[in-house]
């Protein structure tokens, strides 16, 4: 079968088709058509092969990518699917919202000029499949431990942890403040990169694998942690980032000024038919102005697009090259037809109680400072203003006072207000309360939570288990 792989050098790199630009401003149905069957396996036999697998070294979950995407070369989907959910429990939301070019995509060692193998197409393309072939099966574990762990937390982190978890035997029980299962892959993120309906169907099967939700659950409100730590052997925090970054300009207090989570929010919100009013976090009609340049800043000018935005602005104070930010999201906004404005910043917002404009400067990227970052610098007179009837401010997201609203004040928090943990084990400074994902780390993907959910829910199983040792000794 080796003749199906090392293909790249006959056959271009391609992804599955994508809608017009045109056509896709006007609704938020995913971009991308499905791989047909043959041009997945197509592009999968591209894969050199490469001794040293840069794609799986640079994947945070370590994914065998190179075996299968030799198994779907070779037509063999379902084995394809085992490799691929033995080490990511979301292989289908990966495939759809990682920056697949800063990750493995981007460490392909495929030489450019030839281009790398479009890795999280077929990914999505494999699981797509083993669900329709009904290979995708809820966690069923072999025995039941009799033992409890409770999770707070309904993010990615939380329920790879709680697939984990059950996978061993134990009885989970996860408590969301929100009324649906997925986090901010459900309210955060647009249906145009990732369907709510993708993230349903974990949910469903997490359900049928009997773990218990407990939605519209405030920690602190309805229970304290100690409470909650009463009710299970171990407890998980996975709550993630929420609280938005401010920026503080003159003129920042004024109507039309939003954060991106709640403008994010309220356009997921509406397309899952909820009833909310939200007149003012609606851009139809309006000059809108996004500041930032990450994921988050580019699923709202996307969003703003599709709302029917009479323009859309992106201020950004770096250049292209220094956006952190996924560079392919970059490229679908401007097609689009969202306009950036590299190296500006703001300095004032206009308007007389509600915003009518943004004054902006240019910025000069000077030294490199201790982390290796060009220092933004302003340009003296460079100073212009720009129209807008709708700002939304993409700045980032730090920890929420986790200790305050949890009625936890001995929960031990950094300087930056994320949760502090031993690394080795991931738990706190309170016995058998561990955390996990961005609550620890601080904002970061969703790949990266599910890796955390993975390591934090082997800890927890071998304190489990080490505790229950322990006690049948002293008996």
């Amino acid at each position: 079968m080796a003749q199906k792989l090392l293909q790249f050098t006959k056959i271009d790199q391609a992804n599955p088709d994508k809608r017009t630009a045109e056509e896709r401003r006007h609704d938020f149905d995913e971009i991308y058509a499905a791989f047909a069957p043959d041009a997945a396996r197509t592009q999968a036999s591209r894969c050199s092969q490469c001794g040293v697998p840069f794609c799986q070294v640079h994947c945070p979950l370590n994914n065998n990518i190179p075996d299968w995407l030799m198994l779907t070369a070779e037509g063999r989907l379902e084995e394809a699917y085992e490799i691929s959910s033995a080490t990511n429990n979301f292989p289908e939301i990966c495939g759809r919202i990682c920056p697949q070019d800063r990750l493995c995509e981007g460490n392909c060692v495929i030489e450019k000029g030839f281009e790398a193998v479009t890795i999280g197409s077929v990914e999505k393309y494999i699981t797509d499949t083993a669900f329709e072939r009904g290979w995708v099966k809820p966690p069923t574990p072999k025995r039941e431990l009799g033992r409890s762990v409770g999770i707070i937390g309904a993010g990615p982190g939380g329920m790879a942890a709680a697939m984990e978890l059950r996978l061993k035997g134990f009885t989970v029980h996860v408590y969301d403040r929100y009324d649906r299962v997925g986090g901010l892959m459900v309210y955060g993120i647009p249906n145009f990169k990732l369907d709510k309906a993708v993230v349903g169907r974990r949910h469903q099967l997490l359900e049928a694998a009997g773990i218990t939700f407990h939605l519209n659950f405030e920690v602190g409100r309805d229970k304290t942690l100690a409470e909650l730590r009463t009710e299970h052997d171990a407890i998980l925090i996975a709550t993630g980032v929420y609280k938005a970054r401010d920026l503080m300009a003159p003129g920042a207090g004024q109507g039309g000024i939003v954060a991106a989570l709640d403008y994010l929010t309220a356009s997921n919100r509406r397309g899952l038919g909820d009833p909310i009013d939200d007149a003012g976090l609606d851009a139809a009609g309006k000059n809108v102005v996004v500041i930032g340049g990450g994921d988050t800043a580019m699923d709202c000018v996307r969003t703003a697009v599709r709302q029917g935005a009479n323009s859309v602005k992106c201020l950004y104070r770096r250049d292209r090259r220094n956006m952190p930010g996924s560079q392919r999201e970059v490229s679908h906004a401007e097609e689009e037809g969202v306009e950036f404005l590299w190296l500006s910043a703001p300095e004032a917002f206009l308007g007389d109680g509600a915003v009518t404009g943004v004054r902006a400067h240019s910025i000069h990227l000077g030294v490199a400072d201790s982390s290796g970052r060009q220092i933004p610098q302003m340009v003296d007179g460079s100073t212009v203003s720009i129209q807008a009837d709708l700002v939304i401010k993409a700045l980032g997201f730090d920890p929420e006072d986790v200790p305050k609203l949890f009625k936890a004040p001995e929960l031990a928090v950094s300087k930056w207000g994320t949760i502090k943990v031993d690394h080795r084990s991931m738990m706190t400074n309170i016995d058998g309360v561990f955390a996990a994902g961005d609550i620890v780390r601080g904002a970061s993907l969703v790949v990266w939570a599910i890796r955390d959910g993975r390591d934090a829910a082997a800890s927890i199983a071998r304190y489990v288990i080490e505790q229950g040792a322990a006690v049948a000794a002293a008996e």
